[in-house]
């Protein structure tokens, strides 16, 4: 069984998802849009003060990046890859995630 075997919607929706966090990781990457990350933006100037802004933004479009890339990877090879891959993929997912939350809270710090 394929991938494109279980999609059932249309394949405009993983290019639009790969789109905007394709685009918010380049942002975030170039070290700008700490708006964009989730807790960081509605901190206090002092909690903010505890953390490298710039490492904090590049941490978290790296990861971004990684789940772009897989989802670039599924809409290229949807035909190609097992079905499977939807496994593999959130669990690469998962890890990065909790690969964030660590560098995040651990070498963002100043």
């Amino acid at each position: 069984m394929k991938l494109a075997d279980l999609s059932t919607g249309p394949d405009w929706i993983v290019w639009i998802g790969f789109f905007i966090l394709a685009v918010l990781s380049i942002i975030l990457v170039s070290g700008h849009g700490s708006c964009f990350i989730s807790g960081y933006n509605m901190a206090s100037k002092e909690e903010k003060a505890k953390y490298n802004e710039k490492k904090l933004c590049r941490t978290m479009g790296i990861g971004m990046s990684v789940i772009a890339i897989l989802l670039l990877i599924m809409g290229l090879f949807e035909n190609a890859l097992p079905a499977f891959f939807v496994y593999i993929s959130l669990g690469i997912i998962l890890v990065d995630v909790v690969v964030i939350i660590i560098l995040g809270n651990t070498i963002c710090r100043k």
